[in-house]
């Protein structure tokens, strides 16, 4: 797992671009709990996001699950290699695995997530 990324508390990870946006996706933790993935429902290009809401929806063989808008902002661009190999997220969720691009509204919302120590942490006691 590379230190640089920065997580939210329902398993999204962030990647800082240096250029006010950032990519996410599901952390590995997150895509070991729902098994094998089959579809990923991704957000529009132009949607807006706020922080903590609904935007996007990964369904495994096991469960569907919300994925979370690590940051407010706009979609700039949706990972479509997910549409034809969801098991991407398995694979490789931190590069391959990832699921959009958002223009930031406000950088500060950077420091609201949590570093990938403190996430670590937080799942060994889960």
């Amino acid at each position: 797992m590379e230190m640089t990324l920065k997580f939210t508390a329902s398993h999204e990870w962030v990647r800082d671009n240096g250029d006010g946006t950032i990519t996410m996706g599901i952390s590995d933790h997150a895509q070991k709990l729902l098994g094998d993935v089959v579809f990923v429902d991704l957000p529009d290009i132009g949607d807006v996001t706020d922080a903590g809401k609904t935007f996007s929806l990964v369904e495994s063989v096991k469960a569907a699950s919300d994925i979370y808008a690590p940051v407010s902002g706009q979609i700039l661009e949706t990972n479509s290699a997910l549409d034809d190999s969801p098991e991407l997220i398995n694979e490789d969720p931190y590069n391959g695995g990832w699921i959009a691009t958002i223009k930031l509204d406000d950088i500060s919302q950077l420091n609201e997530l949590i570093d990938s120590d403190t996430y670590l942490a937080s799942i060994v006691e889960e």
